[in-house]
This record gives C-alpha cells, sequence and structure tokens, in this order.
C-alpha cells in the first residue's frame, strides 16, 4: 500500500465531507438497530473505510454504543503484516478498539481475488460472531457500485444482478450493511481529510490484472459516452427497486404455496403456482432449491427452466422418482404437492462435534452439543443410520419426516453409529445426551427483500 496524505486525489472532483446528519439518515434506512448499536467496521486502511469507521464511531457514541474495527491481512504481500499494525495503530490513536484478522495457509494459484474475498468474509464474520456482533458494516461507495453495475452488464447479467449490490445482506450469524452505496469516493476521501486522518492505497487497486482497475482507468473515455459513475449507480438504483417489487411477489408467493418443516424440506403446493407470473414462479422455485439445498450458486438456467415446465405441465414420477437440482430431490407427493428435500448425495461430510461450540453443518443447520461427550461428530443420518434408529422412533416423528427427507437430517455419532438425532427425537438407550438442531440455512425462504441504498 502507498501512503497518502490527506489532500484531494489527483484528478478527483472536491466535495464536501460527509456530515453526522446525513450519515445518520442513511443508518436510519438500514435498521433497526438495538437501543446501544455494537457495531463492527471492515476497515482496509483507505480513504473509503476509514471514512466509515470515523462516521460508525461517532454515530454509535452518540446512541451509547461502541465499534470495533477489523482488517484482514491476506498475506498476499510481505509489507501485509506491518501495513495492516500501522491501519491497528491509527485507530487506536483515535480511540477506535482493533483486530487483525489473518488469512493463514496456502495461496491458490489461480482465482486469487475471489479466494482472497471468501477468506475475508469468512475471518470477518467469524470474528463478529465470537464478539456477539450483529452488525457488520461495508465501505462501498457509489464508484463500487457503478463498478459492479458495469461488471455485470459485460457478463450478460439480468435485472438482479443489474441491481448492482444491496445495502442490506442478511446473513445466518449477522447483517452485512452497505449505508455508502449513494456516497461518492470524494466524500469520504473529504471526511477523512477534515478529519485529519491519512490513509494508505493498495497497489492492487491500480493494477491491470484485475477488471475493476482497468474500468477505473477508462473512466474518462466511459464519461464521455454518458456512463458515468453518478448514472451507472442511478441505474443499478432504478433495477434495485425493479428487484424489490419481484422480491416482494415472490415473498407472497411462496407464503401462500410453501410449508417449511424445521428438518430441512419443504412441500410445494403445485395449484397456487398456476396464477402467478412465470418470473414469479420461477424466482420461488429458486428461493426453494436455494434454501433447502444450501448451494452457494443458482443452478444453470436451462435446467432450472426444465424443471419449471415439468412443474407446471405435472411432474411424472411417484415417490421414488422425481428429478434433482441445485442439491435438491424434489418428488411429488400424490395430493397436488412437491416434496423438496435435500439430495442425501450432495450433503456435507461429517463434522467434530464438541460441547458448548455450535457447528454449522451442511450450510443449513445450527448444531449444539450440550453434552461433554468424547469423538462425536455431526453428518448425514443416511440409509445405514436410519436403519439402526428406526426401531426406535415413534410414528409420529416417523410421519413428520418422509422418507426423501429422513436420511438427510443432521446425526451426532460416534464409531458405533448415530447417538442421537434431534428431529426424530432419538437418542441411543441407556446414554443421556443433551443436543440441539436448529434449521438455519444460508439462505432462508424468507429472507429480506432487495435493499436499496
Amino acid at each position: 500500500m502507498l501512503l497518502n496524505g490527506t489532500g484531494e486525489p489527483a484528478g478527483g472532483p472536491a466535495s464536501p465531507p460527509l456530515t453526522p446528519d446525513r450519515f445518520s439518515a442513511l443508518m436510519a434506512r438500514l435498521g433497526p438497530f438495538e437501543p446501544a448499536p455494537r457495531l463492527a467496521v471492515a476497515v482496509s486502511g483507505g480513504a473509503d473505510s476509514l471514512a466509515l469507521c470515523l462516521l460508525c464511531r461517532d454515530w454509535a457514541q452518540a446512541r451509547g454504543g461502541s465499534v470495533l474495527a477489523l482488517t484482514v491481512d491476506h498475506r498476499l504481500r510481505p509489507e501485509s503484516a506491518e501495513e495492516a499494525a500501522t491501519v491497528g495503530r491509527r485507530l487506536r490513536d483515535l480511540g477506535i478498539p482493533h483486530d487483525i484478522l489473518t488469512w493463514e495457509g496456502a495461496k491458490p494459484s489461480a482465482g486469487i481475488q475471489n479466494a482472497a474475498r471468501d477468506a475475508r468474509y469468512r475471518l470477518l464474520v467469524e470474528r463478529c460472531a465470537r464478539a456477539g456482533l450483529f452488525h457488520l458494516l461495508l465501505a462501498h461507495h457509489q464508484q463500487d457500485q457503478a463498478e459492479t453495475v458495469l461488471l455485470r452488464l459485460a457478463h450478460g447479467s439480468g435485472p438482479d444482478g443489474l441491481a448492482g449490490m444491496a445495502a442490506i445482506r442478511e446473513l445466518p450469524e449477522l447483517r452485512l450493511l452497505r449505508p455508502l452505496l449513494g456516497v461518492p469516493k470524494a466524500a469520504l476521501i473529504a471526511t477523512c481529510a477534515a478529519a485529519g486522518v491519512a490513509w494508505v492505497e493498495d497497489p492492487s487497486n491500480r493494477s491491470a490484472a484485475y477488471a475493476r482497475p482497468r474500468l477505473r482507468a477508462a473512466g474518462d473515455s466511459l464519461h464521455r459516452e454518458g456512463l458515468s459513475t453518478e448514472r451507472l449507480a442511478g441505474t443499478g438504483r432504478r433495477l434495485g427497486a425493479v428487484r424489490a417489487a419481484l422480491d416482494a411477489a415472490t415473498a407472497d408467493l411462496l407464503a401462500r404455496a410453501v410449508t417449511l418443516h424445521a428438518a430441512g424440506f419443504l412441500h410445494l403446493d403445485t395449484a397456487a403456482l398456476g396464477p402467478a407470473p412465470e418470473e414469479i414462479v420461477r424466482r420461488a422455485l429458486l428461493r426453494c432449491l436455494a434454501t433447502i439445498g444450501g448451494a452457494p450458486h443458482p443452478p444453470r438456467s436451462e435446467r432450472l427452466d426444465r424443471l419449471l415446465a415439468e412443474i407446471t405441465t405435472g411432474l411424472d414420477g411417484g415417490l421414488d422418482g422425481g428429478r434433482t437440482l441445485a442439491g435438491c430431490r424434489v418428488t411429488p407427493t400424490g395430493d397436488g404437492r412437491l416434496l423438496v428435500a435435500r439430495e442425501l448425495r450432495a450433503c456435507a461430510g461429517a463434522l467434530p462435534l464438541s460441547a458448548g461450540e455450535p457447528v454449522w453443518w451442511d450450510r443449513r443447520f445450527q448444531l449444539r452439543l450440550l453434552t461433554a461427550l468424547p469423538g462425536l461428530s455431526v453428518g448425514p443420518l443416511g440409509a445405514a443410520g436410519w436403519r439402526a434408529v428406526r426401531t426406535h422412533v415413534s410414528p409420529a416423528s416417523r410421519q413428520a419426516i418422509p422418507e426423501p427427507a429422513r436420511a438427510t437430517v443432521p446425526a451426532i455419532s460416534d464409531p458405533q453409529g448415530p447417538v442421537a438425532v434431534p428431529h426424530l427425537g432419538f437418542t441411543r438407550p441407556g446414554l443421556s445426551i443433551v443436543a440441539t438442531a436448529r434449521f438455519l440455512p444460508a439462505a432462508p425462504l424468507a429472507g429480506a427483500d432487495f435493499a436499496v441504498a
């Protein structure tokens, strides 16, 4: 990173600092917050994240709350550790607590930006979870939003992609908040300058090896053709409103057509789909697959459209038939409904489970063991596990979880087999064990609508 002074960047337009009142108005759109809000702020050391951290400190303190700044050291350059320490010293001088999170281990030889982004979010979310922080603020601003819209346009994205980044993103552990999506970068630079705070610039932000720096280098040419930062961000904002409206219509259809079960499966009433527009039905089906399958990315459009066509014309086959897509098995139940359950072969493998330490398994369930027993793990019950426990499961529990879904519920096991299956009410005879299994999917069925900054 290269140290900057506190003046305007070369060639950048002058802009007044972001005022506390204006920032309060931006934060009000992202609420609600607790009476004494505790915030985490991701701080790279650049002007945008430092400005956000300063604004959050003042906003939180005025309400009796606090801020924790978090810097991720990706260890991609020899000087990164000292740079992160420098950021920490500056923040502590400003009275802002700061932690450095380090991406340890070997780095991939390809796709390094995506891998670094995934590692960054993982480290940030884990640290927030340990501290009991439910709001993680990110400093993406108007220029970042405009670049996102342009990049997605180049990749052929539809309305959802062209809506850009959401101001609010609900995760199982916390809320990702982006209050600055409508704020020019120049205003954030001016905010740091007014506070007398120097910032740093990552040289990768100017590297032609990456798409975003190449777009910035072409900024003047794009502006002359009418593709200014303001206009691109405005396009994203308008399409964000479109996406929010589609999300609301989808949520209404899901409320009428879907019954979601705590054991990680759902029933979809096909009759309720008929009157809805095809795009809304398509979105509802996508949401069902994402919630039950836990896949981080949607299925290919052609496969989704094929399944949608089969659903709307009547899916053939019995309980042992159906279709698989996005880690799910979709099966007709014979009463006008579809069962959407996790596909067993797509389930995650076993994870170790220790007393008092929650484990998020298969991107769907949070397991918590309250009894200290050695050598336990959590994984799918599976066919063999079901054979081992079925004589101890009540008829009511058998009926509550249909056969295609039973093998995919989380089972707590030792080397001899299942010791507890919370969703089936099973505990190995002669053993006293207390454990909970909460359905906490990465993509909640009733997730928040797209939030427009």
